[in-house]
């Protein structure tokens, strides 16, 4: 029993043959959407490239590009085939061609639905990813003489005052790591040398900040030096001063963003596969409507459509049967010690010519 099976007149073949090379056209349009949204979100994680880890995170705007294109292609051959079965006689031309662009477009429809699905799962790399750049990215911040890393202090900064953060997790983590380099270090004063000497590792560390972790909605000018030291400033206690510097990581402002982005671009990739999917259903329908005409052998007759033939299990095992039956074709007769090429004599009474005598009526030599 054919799932789906549908009724459609001459006038209702050819306006859906019309409708779907509309669709197809708008189709199109999408497949330009995906590949511009998979470029921009190509352009925002290379933007912040350095302060991520490399991890594999480019999978996701590369597949959506990949998709935009093929999109434009099938859909652009879709708007074609669609176009010229509107002619039932021009749909001879594109008979043995219509099954397999259905099955391909169907296994690109559901690359649509990964790719939408791969945008929500994102997240756990991004994450990694990021966690891992920032705290890098942080404890190179002082080596602005440095090939390669002298630009560092300059991206941390902004990315403090763009996105109201402040360190990778919270500030504190500043306290962590000396991010003020040495040469601004004076090493005759006392201060100075007994921390470099309490440090195991050399290290001149304070609990102090970068400017640009200041809250800029702070009523107090902002207090970077001794911020732990609540005598050290008028009228001052750090744990309840929350106004005077971001409160916020950097990492988890950074997540939230591309997480919206994310989550934007996951949505419309997925209106996008339903879309694409329901164009798919009209191709079937249009395919099969067709060749039942054809069948029947008058054009202008009503013929059925639909999306299978049969039903789910019965299609299901007949394609199984077929996979088995290429297989079994496939094998090779290992009889005889497994050489295929070893004859096995008839058991049969052997004919004979002239020119096949058998061995026993040879004659000898005289």
């Amino acid at each position: 029993m054919a799932v789906l099976r549908l009724r459609f007149t001459k006038t209702k073949r050819d306006k859906l043959a019309q409708v779907l090379w509309i669709l197809n056209w708008i189709s199109v349009v999408t497949g330009v959407i995906l590949f511009s949204l998979g470029l921009f979100l190509k352009v925002e994680i290379n933007k912040r490239g350095e302060l991520m880890a490399e991890r594999d995170i480019q999978y996701v705007p590369n597949m959506l590009i990949a998709v935009g294109i093929i999109a434009c292609a099938i859909n652009f051959l879709g708007g074609k085939i669609c176009y010229d079965c509107v002619d039932t006689t021009k749909f001879l031309r594109w008979k043995l061609i219509m099954l397999p662009y259905i099955i391909c477009t169907f296994f690109f429809t559901f690359c649509v639905l990964v790719g939408a699905l791969m945008c929500y799962s994102m997240h756990g790399e991004l994450e990694e990813s990021l966690n891992l750049g920032l705290a890098e990215a942080i404890r190179f911040y002082k080596d602005t003489d440095t090939p390669g890393r002298c630009f560092l202090k300059r991206t941390v900064d902004m990315l403090h005052i763009e996105f109201q953060c402040c360190g990778n997790n919270g500030y504190k983590d500043w306290f962590q790591i000396q991010w003020i380099s040495n040469r601004y270090l004076d090493m005759s004063k006392k201060e100075v040398a007994d921390r470099l000497r309490s440090n195991v590792e050399g290290k001149y560390l304070i609990d102090g900040v970068p400017f640009s972790c200041c809250n800029i909605n702070s009523p107090r000018p902002c207090i970077q030096q001794q911020i732990t030291n609540n005598s050290a400033h008028f009228n001052y206690e750090h744990q309840t001063e929350e106004l005077n510097l971001w409160m916020k990581g950097c990492r988890q402002a950074l997540l939230e963003y591309y997480t919206h982005i994310m989550q934007s671009i996951g949505l419309t990739v997925l209106i996008t596969w339903l879309f694409e999917l329901s164009v798919l259903t009209g191709v079937r329908y249009l395919q099969t409507s067709l060749e039942n005409v054809l069948r029947q052998g008058d054009l202008d007759s009503e013929s059925d459509g639909w999306l299978l033939e049969n039903s789910f299990m019965e299609t299901a095992r007949t394609n199984l049967n077929i996979i088995k039956s290429l297989g079994k074709s496939n094998q090779i007769d290992t009889a005889n010690n497994g050489d295929p090429n070893i004859n096995v004599p008839s058991t049969s009474k052997a004919h004979y010519g002239p020119d096949n005598v058998p061995p026993n009526e040879i004659p000898e030599a005289s």
